[in-house]
């Protein structure tokens, strides 16, 4: 799905080319930054030797490897940035399910859902700064910033195929707007009551909107 040679690509379209070597090139970041992802609860060198051991598999590679510092990883990182993975991203992710697959399909039409949520992010100041941090009791705020997520899936497989992220101040209603774009012609999106009142697709598109209130006992 990520092959080095479109990774390679992505990172030079948003400038993040290595001037000399590393021992952390951009690619190696980029599948990094996907492994943490994919082992959320893990440590930095916990992702990193799962990238490596992976590789050495697959590769037949048997030298010896000394893993670079926490502090190493981490710059490394910050040189990437995230340009090149929300690139990859717009690059790969589309809908997956086949003619025969379960629950993608209604009256000929491609089943997808529009929904949202809430992440927390690291306790910086960038962040902090970024994406805000809600309230708790007695006027605190949370422990974390927290970055707001909305998300197009396609029913079945639920894959994933567009996203918006903002700060928590954002409203979902907002972030689904800049995502209508993305349901192409052919497609049937699923939306709760508070996102439909704010779908409103073209000519070219249609929409069911469910209500919590349609599913009770």
């Amino acid at each position: 799905m990520f092959p080095p040679s479109l990774v390679d690509e992505v990172i030079a379209q948003v400038g993040r080319t290595e001037q000399r070597h590393r021992s952390l090139p951009a690619r190696v970041m980029a599948y990094f930054s996907i492994g943490m992802a994919l082992y959320s609860e893990g440590s930095y060198e916990d992702v990193l030797g799962q990238l490596t051991d992976g590789l050495s598999w697959a590769s037949g590679w048997q030298d010896s490897y000394c893993p670079p510092s926490k502090s190493a990883i981490f710059q490394a990182r910050v040189r990437l940035g995230s340009e090149p993975l929300a690139a990859l991203f717009e690059r790969v992710a589309r809908p997956i399910g086949g003619a025969q697959t379960p629950g993608v399909w209604l009256a000929g039409r491609r089943l997808v859902a529009v929904d949202g949520t809430c992440l927390d992010v690291a306790d910086t100041a960038v962040n902090a700064e970024a994406f805000g941090r809600p309230g708790v009791n007695k006027g605190e705020q949370a422990a974390f910033p927290q970055a707001r997520v909305v998300a197009l899936a396609e029913c079945g497989t639920h894959a994933v195929f567009a996203a918006r992220v903002g700060p928590y101040s954002q409203s979902e209603a907002t972030l689904t707007r800049s995502l209508l774009d993305q349901v192409a012609p052919g497609m049937l999106l699923l939306a709760d009551r508070g996102s439909a009142r704010c779908a409103r697709p073209s000519r070219s598109r249609r929409r069911i909107s469910r209500c919590a209130s349609e599913f009770g006992p």
